[in-house]
């Protein structure tokens, strides 16, 4: 076991249901534990967040002498603001400084990128302004990176006003002014780009090259096609050294017009003008051939890129797979994905769920079900849209063993630290109660009531979880009022658990429950409408 492969050690923490067992078997003294190892098995647990975050503690808390690097602090935060659970977050950051590795700008960058993506851009602000606190000082690096996560996240108003305010103290510079003109871009605002554009040269700073190809693609992306290519021909007027970013970004704005002549021509002008192609040029032209051609041909350009000494990476494959499977080719895109596995670049979750939902769609559940499988059992877990989309596909037939397998992966999914959307558990709940109402007799009732009862025992324990955490720092900190937040949050999930215990009682008084699990059913009731009522007044 001195060399085990992190495959392995993945799939041992996966299948442990024994938390004792596990730390034996991890403390075992011939696995030489390393950084990159560590690291490698949290990626390979990222879409379950609970069992990573069990392996990073165990190793933390339980072995002799190793003592996990910033890397692996880094992703373990990044795991538990993923899950929310921001109690977690601070006690990590905490365990680090008391291990001396101080937390690095990229630490509150992906504390930052997680509240933003939770809803919650204020929150991603101040722990900005409270990084020094921790011992890190804001620079304009992480000035920057602040604006990028806000305008990634389309939250370009909310980064321009900060910008605003601060800009003087850390001294903008040209990539500052870059972040907010690509944020405006990216919501097809170019207009406020051209003014971003416009007050950067009035305050002494040059355009980049970077600058122009970010203005450039916000006209494509905008739909402003002749605004983009007259700007195209601009810079080429004014002799501005052009890149293959460039050229990547005139081939594919007018491919996906389908303007097909004209991106090839471009393409062959750019090899002309010495200016080699990259994999990710391969990959726009091969993309718009797909969407507005056809894939053969994209695939003709595909074989040509291997021939010419390019690898393609797992974006040109699962745009190849997408292409083959929007014509139908299955089969063919099943292939595409053993040459990934071959050419060791996949295939990854985004590949299967492309997959998994054309055969979904195209009536072939079972083989869908079957690639969900093979991620489980592989080193690619299934993400939230793997669960959405099997749990959509299990309506279509409208079968009662279908609502059972769609009751089963919204537990599976909770289980991993997803949680659903209303409108899909709302879904699935109908479908288990009419597949209860439909079927003769009383033969599946218990599987499905045991479902349902199952997923209110896994909110309330994830929510009554949620709100015991802790205080994640002082008084001081503009996090204080975190636990308040929790319980608004509680108590609107408790609203929405009772809306479906109420349609539980419903079939109750309908059908005959097994005595044992109505007793179960009206302990679980009471102790929502506790729990609902002690949060509410607090």
């Amino acid at each position: 076991m001195n060399a085990a492969p992190a495959a392995t050690l993945t799939g041992l923490i996966l299948t442990s249901t024994n938390r004792q067992s596990l730390i034996k078997s991890l403390l075992c003294p011939s696995i030489n534990w390393t950084p990159p190892l560590v690291d490698t098995i949290l990626k390979q647990l990222w879409n379950h967040g609970p069992k990573a975050l069990q392996f990073f503690h165990i190793l933390l808390h339980n072995h002799p002498t190793y003592v996990h690097s910033a890397s692996s602090f880094d992703h373990a935060i990044d795991i538990a603001a993923r899950l929310r659970n921001y109690a977690t977050v601070f006690t990590l950051l905490h365990r680090m400084r008391s291990l001396r590795l101080h937390p690095t700008p990229k630490t509150f960058a992906i504390i930052a990128e997680r509240y933003v993506a939770a809803g919650k851009p204020e929150k991603a602000l101040k722990i900005f302004l409270s990084m020094h606190q921790h011992g890190c000082l804001q620079d304009l690096h992480s000035f920057n990176t602040i604006l990028d996560v806000l305008c990634k996240a389309r939250r370009v108003e909310k980064a321009w006003n900060f910008f605003k305010v601060l800009r003087g103290r850390f001294r903008a510079d040209v990539i500052s002014y870059n972040i907010i003109a690509n944020g405006w871009c990216s919501i097809k605002r170019t207009n406020k780009a051209l003014e971003t554009l416009k007050e950067m040269v009035e305050r002494g700073l040059n355009p980049s090259l970077t600058t122009y190809n970010i203005i450039l693609k916000g006209y494509f992306r905008a739909g402003q096609i002749e605004e983009g290519w007259k700007f195209f021909l601009e810079m080429k007027r004014r002799k501005c050294e052009m890149d293959v970013v460039t050229y990547t970004t005139v081939v594919h704005g007018l491919g996906v017009v389908g303007e097909i002549k004209r991106a090839q021509k471009v393409f062959n002008e750019m090899v002309n003008e010495g200016v080699l192609p990259s994999v990710a040029t391969y990959n726009a032209l091969i993309q718009v051939l797909c969407k507005k051609d056809s894939v053969e041909n994209a695939i003709l350009v595909f074989e040509e890129m291997l021939r010419k000494g390019y690898a393609p990476n797992s974006i040109t494959y699962n745009v190849v797979i997408r292409g083959l499977c929007h014509r139908e080719q299955m089969e063919r895109s099943m292939e595409y994905m053993d040459r990934m596995r071959d050419a060791d670049c996949g295939p990854n979750v985004q590949t299967y769920n492309i997959v998994i939902r054309y055969f979904c769609n195209a009536g072939e559940i079972e083989r869908g079900l079957e690639l969900f499988e093979k991620m489980n059992s592989g080193n690619c877990l299934p993400n939230l849209d793997t669960y959405n989309i099997l749990i959509s596909a299990m309506f279509v037939r409208k079968r009662s063993d279908d609502m059972l397998v769609a009751g089963k992966l919204l537990i599976e999914m909770v289980d991993r630290g997803f949680m659903p959307r209303r409108l899909t558990f709302n879904r699935v709940l109908d479908g288990l109660l009419l597949t209860d109402c439909e079927i003769p007799g009383k033969k599946n009732q218990l599987s499905s009531f045991s479902i349902l009862l199952s997923w209110f025992d896994k909110v309330l324990n994830k929510e009554v979880a949620i709100n015991q955490q802790p205080e994640a720092v002082g008084e001081s900190s503009p996090f204080c009022h975190e636990a308040l937040v929790s319980k608004m949050r509680f108590c609107r999930v408790m609203a929405h658990v009772m809306n479906a215990a109420t349609k539980l009682v419903v079939l109750s008084l309908s059908f005959g429950i097994h005595a044992k699990e109505k007793t179960r059913l009206c302990n679980l009731l009471l102790l929502q409408v506790s729990l609902a009522v002690a949060f509410s007044i607090h």
